[in-house]
């Protein structure tokens, strides 16, 4: 079921005929995406309009006929990059099912992921649509099927084997340790000074060694992690008033506007779809 405010809606959920798989379908117009990262992949097709998508090489902008690609914990934000705004479909599966892909379908080796961020690709951005039509009818074979088809014609393509990780710098492992600190106290993080403090640095320099590492400041970064905690709670069933306060929100109507700025729906909305029962024929907006 969409949310639609002014024009604008989405649905964002998951299909049980495809563990691994979150799908989001929406038309946005003033929405705009927050600066955010994914635990696993994205992979979206735009139909109508222009997405500009904020990378941290720069914007891409997509448009029909392309896919925009981007690799678990890259950070990014999106806006409409012409007026009527754009629809699109996108996909988020998890690391592990692409793993699984890589590792029977190509001969990619390591941690598979892209090269690339956006490509011209008209015919796997079908398959990217015909994905959420087979779900949105109940097909699971047909909507595993496509999937699998459409993420191994990527890695393919576009795919290459990600470095493997270096042994942290003293500046790295500064950004570490602040991150576990702010992760265990997410209820009450401290200040950005008492922050450094405690890691036996200057606030500063904390700044510069967490968005060299994370690729976005503390405070953002914190806001990212609080959205996914309570994407985990509201998937368990707690109610958006409960998971705001458990994840450090200050009320709901916080949480809302955090969660809908990086998820793409309100966390209202995202509780209905993961509770609801899946039924054949439920289809969104055209």
């Amino acid at each position: 079921m969409a949310s639609e405010r002014d024009g604008e809606w989405a649905r964002h959920w998951q299909y049980p005929g495809v563990p691994g798989l979150d799908l989001l379908r929406a038309r946005y117009v003033r929405h705009s995406f927050a600066r955010h990262s994914h635990e696993g992949f994205v992979l979206g097709a735009v139909r109508r309009g222009i997405e500009d998508v904020i990378m941290p090489e720069g914007t891409i902008r997509a448009r029909p006929g392309t896919v925009v690609m981007i690799n678990p914990e890259v950070p990014h934000s999106a806006r409409a990059g012409v007026p009527e705004g754009w629809s699109y479909a996108t996909l988020y599966p998890s690391s592990a099912l692409v793993a699984g892909i890589a590792r029977e379908e190509t001969t990619l080796r390591g941690t598979a992921g892209f090269a690339e961020t956006i490509v011209e690709d008209e015919d796997t951005a079908q398959l990217i649509r015909a994905v959420h039509r087979a779900a949105e009818e109940g097909n699971a074979l047909a909507a595993d099927s496509l999937l699998r088809i459409a993420v191994a014609r990527l890695l393919r393509r576009h795919g290459q084997s990600m470095p493997t990780r270096q042994p942290l710098a003293a500046g790295s492992r500064t950004a570490s340790l602040a991150r576990e600190l702010l992760l265990g106290r997410m209820a009450d993080p401290p200040s950005l000074e008492r922050l450094a403090r405690e890691l036996g640095t200057s606030p500063f320099a904390l700044l510069r060694a967490f968005k060299a590492a994370y690729g976005m400041p503390p405070h953002t970064w914190l806001t990212n992690a609080r959205v996914r905690a309570a994407r985990r709670l509201l998937e368990s069933g707690t109610a958006p008033a409960d998971a705001a306060v458990a994840v450090g929100f200050t009320d709901q109507p916080h949480l809302n506007r955090h969660f809908t700025r990086i998820v793409g729906v309100p966390p209202g909305a995202y509780r209905r779809e993961r509770a609801r029962t899946y039924k054949t024929g439920n289809e969104g907006p055209p």
